[in-house]
Parts: structure tokens; sequence; C-alpha cells
């Protein structure tokens, strides 16, 4: 329900005139849709609006649609300038000073004079910044700045258009952490009046305004027609009117919507129905074909298996996963292209080289040599292990979540064929994060999604210093270690590269997981869509987006 105050009614009466302008297309046939907005489904809900609690993709793709970073990442992941025009590194590379845009308003809200956005400065940036980080906040991205930014001046605004930030010691994959949602720019006077209640009342600078929200029903947001940005031919963005979000939790209802032309694309297939659409190849079967679009693009995310290697762990110290050639074996003893073929038609790539996935811009195949299929490799392991085909090797138990289960059966079987014998145990998700987080799972299902399009985002999973999270196997070798630190020191991306291939290369021979596949954005779009690209974040994208 919207609150007001007592000057508030002509501003409630343009809130109603635009839910009702965009709303009225919704129960009409698609032929009738003329008013170019965008409906897409959050099938996972929607459990905030406020991007100090951005951690889930529901809540970033409606983050960046009402908000901006001081920079962003472009359809090939490289950072460029969004509120900040520029900015400048200093000498040591702890200092970063960002010159900002002087055109960005804020969205239209009550709270500011006569109800009209007032201008972003650079203070706006430190107050947003020092909220991720307040204790009173409790914001789920305080981590991001965690033994990176000093906490006393660390963050400053040194004039209406100039902001600081200075670091602890070197750490060059800060910009991809400022391009994160959690850094979203918000107005202090919006959160001070709402408090708590800022998560139903968003306000920032990005190309869409909140309208309203159902919560469990729909959220609808218009065009923000003082947006600073413009297409290369000077026209305003976005293009479209509006977007309403509908947030049916059922995936059968959502492709139902989708197929009778009420949602502009879906994300992702589900197993239920994904042999209706696919071939085993991953390509739409004949009768789809000119009726949807089906786009594919890698996406930043590794599906792997876990192996916990703490040596002074109980667990560990009995297990046969604590001997190298057991683990190196596994890898070896199960075929990922087939794996792709029958289980996710061809969705996602074979994970056979690093832990660092295709589509990171330091990936490179040829840098660093993974496991592929060699059941003769992973016999000859076994007999050097001491367990001969597997003669007295113990059961290994696999901890994973039930929509991962036909996964674990698989490799279940193809490791059996060759004496290693893997019982599947599926659990709740929450469960299973407790676990791993607690050292208690010797041999468990894990992912890792890239919030920022740099490889340290993945090797942190395997510091030693860090806890787990990220480093659920408690991974530990100084040789890493002293890659890992000399990359976050250096400047150069193409330098840079190199530590990181070095560092993956050294957690491939050790082992502590075992990588399943590279994922894949997979989108079903509808002809009339059009501007409606994927990116490896799959991050929403809609400034562009047109509705023929």
């Amino acid at each position: 329900m919207l609150k007001r105050n007592d000057n508030s009614e002509p501003f409630i009466i343009k809130l109603l005139f635009i839910i009702i302008i965009i709303c009225l297309p919704f129960a009409c046939s698609r032929q009738r849709q003329n008013k170019n907005v965008f409906h897409y489904n959050e099938q996972s809900g929607l459990a905030t609006l406020d991007p100090a609690f951005a951690k889930s993709q529901s809540v970033m793709w409606v983050a960046h649609q009402i908000y901006n970073t001081l920079v962003e990442t472009d359809d090939q992941l490289n950072l460029v300038p969004s509120l900040a025009k520029s900015w400048d590194i200093s000498a040591d590379n702890l200092v970063f000073t960002f010159h900002l845009r002087t055109d960005v308003l804020f969205q239209d809200n009550e709270v500011f004079p006569n109800g009209k956005g007032r201008k972003l400065y650079a203070s706006d940036v430190e107050y947003s910044f020092k909220r991720i980080i307040d204790k009173k906040t409790a914001s789920s991205g305080a981590w991001i700045f965690n033994n990176k930014v000093d906490s006393v001046n660390g963050f400053k605004a040194l004039d209406d258009s100039t902001f600081q930030l200075t670091l602890l010691r070197p750490f060059n994959p800060i910009l991809g952490i400022l391009s994160m949602q959690y850094c979203s720019v918000i107005p202090h006077e919006v959160v001070e009046k709402y408090g708590n209640d800022f998560r139903r009342h968003p306000c920032g600078t990005g190309p869409f305004s909140f309208v309203a929200w159902e919560e469990g029903q729909a959220l609808i947001l218009t065009k923000n027609k003082n947006y600073f940005e413009r297409d290369s031919a000077g026209n305003a963005l976005p293009y479209l009117d509006g977007i309403k979000i509908s947030l049916y939790d059922s995936k059968a209802t959502e492709f139902l919507e989708f197929r009778q032309g009420r949602l502009d694309f879906i994300n992702d297939i589900d197993a239920s129905f994904k042999d209706e659409i696919l071939t085993k190849n991953g390509a739409l079967k004949k009768e789809w074909e000119g009726r949807i679009i089906l786009q594919k693009h890698s996406y930043l995310n590794i599906e792997y298996l876990g192996i916990l290697c703490d040596s002074t762990n109980e667990l560990v110290k009995n297990s046969p996963l604590r001997l190298k050639k057991i683990r190196q074996a596994i890898n070896y003893g199960f075929n990922r292209q087939k794996l792709m073929l029958y289980i996710r038609n061809s969705i996602g790539t074979a994970a056979e080289s690093g832990f660092v996935p295709a589509g990171m811009p330091s990936f490179d195949s040829t840098a660093v040599t993974g496991y592929r299929y060699n059941p003769a490799k992973a016999l000859q392991l076994l007999k050097e292990a001491g367990y001969p085909n597997g003669t007295g090797l113990p059961v290994i138990k696999l901890l994973t979540i039930p929509v991962y289960a036909d996964i674990g059966s698989y490799i279940a079987n193809e490791l059996g064929q060759i004496g290693i014998k893997i019982t599947v145990e599926a659990e709740q998700k929450s469960l299973l994060l407790e676990q791993t987080a607690k050292s208690e799972a010797p041999f468990f299902r894990g992912s890792w999604i890239a919030d920022y399009p740099d490889a340290e985002n993945y090797l942190s999973v395997f510091y030693s210093k860090n806890p787990a999270p990220p480093n659920y196997t408690r991974y530990h070798n100084p040789a890493f270690d002293k890659l890992y630190e000399a990359a976050l020191r250096e400047k150069k991306d193409s330098e840079r590269a190199k530590f990181y291939q070095q560092a993956d290369q050294l957690v491939m021979d050790d082992c502590p997981v075992v990588p399943l596949f590279y994922d894949m954005v997979i989108h079903l779009v509808h002809l009339n869509v059009k501007n409606f690209f994927p990116n490896s974040l799959n991050l929403l994208e809609l400034r562009r987006v047109r509705i023929e």
C-alpha cells in the first residue's frame, strides 16, 4: 500500500494514472499491447528493492533498472563509465579518484522539494558506500569492502563531483566490485524517511522508476523521463515505456504465460519441459523454429563437486579423498561431454580446463589443463593409490541438492564402472550450505557465480586466508597464495591473467574440486522483442530494448 503525507495527493494521482496506463494492456491480447512495455516473470520472488541487499539474481535484475553504479560492465565485460565519467589511479595503486557526471538527477520522489528529483553529488556516493559497511544496515554486501578499503578514510567526497576511494593495499579488481548492484548510489533523504521500509520505496538514478509493488503478485516500473543516458544518435534512453514483473512461483505457469504471449522472455529452461523445446544438441526443435528466438551465451558460473582438504579435520583423516590420486581418479573417471549431451541438452560446456569458467576475459583453455574422460588413467591412479580396480576403497558419499541429483547419479554410475563406489544423498540447499560452511561435508555439490568479471572472484575460493565461504574446501597451498597475491598487485591485465592461469593450474593439479561444466545463459524470447541480448553476467539489460 502506498504511503502518503498531507501534500501528496497530486503525486498519488499521478502514480495511479501511470499504473492504469501500464496495466491496461496486460489484460488485452498481444496484438493490442502496443505500449512498449516489457513483461517478464520472477519465479524466485522478490525479497527487497534495496540494493544493499542485492545478493540474489532477482533483486540484482530489478536494482539494475532502478539504480546506477560508478562504473558498469559492457557486453564484452569491459568496465566502462556510468555515474563516473572518468577516474584516476595513484602511482601506488591505493587511491582511486572518480570524476562524476554533472547531469544526473535522482528520480522524482515526494521526499524532494516539489517532488522533483534532485542532482546527484559525490556525497551521495560516500553515503551509499558507508551505508553498506554500517553494521546497523546489516547489508548482505558488507563483505565486498572487507580488508580492502581504509575503514577511516576509505570513502570521501572531495567536492560535489569528485569522489575518492582509498584502499588498504593494492587490489586491482576493486573496479569490478564497484560495478556490483550493492554499490548502487542512493539518496540519503529517501532512506532516512522510510528507514527499513526503503525496501519498498526505492529511489535511484536508473532508467526506470518505481511505481507499485504488490508482494507475491507483481512489480511495475515506468520509464524515467529524466534519465541521463542517450544512444549514439542522441535519443533518450530507455526506449521502453515501462516494465511489468509478474511473480508466479511455478516454472510451469511461467512457461504457459510465455507460450500465450503474456511474457516477453523466460530465463533458463526448466528440466520438466526442456525436452519439449530443445534437441539433445541444444537447438530449438523444428516445431519451435520461426516462432521464438533461442538465445545462448556463456555464463560466468561453474558447477563443480567440492572436496574437503583440511588434513586436521577428522572427516578428512578417515576419507580416501585425502589422497590426491583418488581425487584425480574421480576427475578422470566420468565423461563430462556425455553428461552435457544427455542430461543438460548441451546447455553449457564441459569443464575440461580450470576452475575459472569460459566467458571470463582471462580464460584460456590452452593455458590451463584440466581433466578429460580417461578411464585407463583413472584405473592407473587407483592402483598407485593402493586400491587396484577400487578393491578395498571405502564407499564415498556425495552430498547434493534435489535439482542436481540426476547429475550426481550419472557421475556415481560412471565411477562405479571403474571401481569407485559413490552414494548420492540429496538434501535441502540451506542445509548443504550450512554443512559446507562448517566443514562438515567431505564431498559436496557446489557452484560459483561471478559477482564481477575478474578471475579473482573464482580464485578467492582457494585462498588459504579466506574462511568458508568462500574457501569451502579449506584448500591451502602457499604457492597458490603467492600467485594470488601477486595478481592482486598487478596493474596490467595481461600480466594479471598469467598469474591467474598459473594459480588455476595449481588448483587443477591438486584437485580440491571436480569441475563439471561452465554454465550458459539461455533465453527464450518472442520475435517482436528487439535489441535484447544476453551477457556473461546474466544481468538483465533493458535500456535499449524495444517491443514491436
